[in-house]
């Protein structure tokens, strides 16, 4: 299966690439939301639409990214008609992954061998429902 493999910090991270609908240069500042976590970098514009900003690496245990303009990436989740961005360091490439050992439930499916080294898959699903959680919703 095919996987964008990026970084947050010096580690590399992976997510399927059926759930990414495409890769956009932060322009910040975003727009704040109120009363949201730390890890809720705001909302921005994409093209006329409304895309929440969520920084993966506190969701990921590291700590909170440099927000700059032209640095780094956000990954733009395919979840239909609402959009969610993740904000990483930078997109190393696309490429087959080896199949992760399932770890269970949660973000993190396992660890996997790629042409980078070892990298930290993640669930699309697991991620976008971590994101409600920090907007307040289900």
């Amino acid at each position: 299966m095919r996987h964008v493999v990026f970084r947050v910090g010096s580690e590399r991270y992976a997510l399927p690439l059926a759930a990414v609908r495409e890769v956009v240069v932060p322009q910040p500042p975003f727009a704040r939301v109120p009363r949201a976590s730390e890890a809720v970098r705001g909302v921005m514009n994409l093209r006329g639409r409304v895309v929440a900003v969520v920084d993966l690496a506190p969701l990921v245990g590291l700590p909170a990214q440099a927000l700059e303009a032209a640095r780094g990436h956000v990954l733009v989740l395919d979840q239909g008609k609402r959009a969610l961005g993740v904000l990483v360091g930078g997109v190393l490439g696309v490429e087959a992954v080896a199949p992760a050992e399932d770890g269970g439930a949660g973000l993190v499916r396992g660890v996997a061998a790629a042409s980078f080294g070892a990298v930290t898959v993640l669930r699309a699903e697991a991620l976008q429902v971590e994101a409600a959680r920090l907007f307040g919703g289900a």
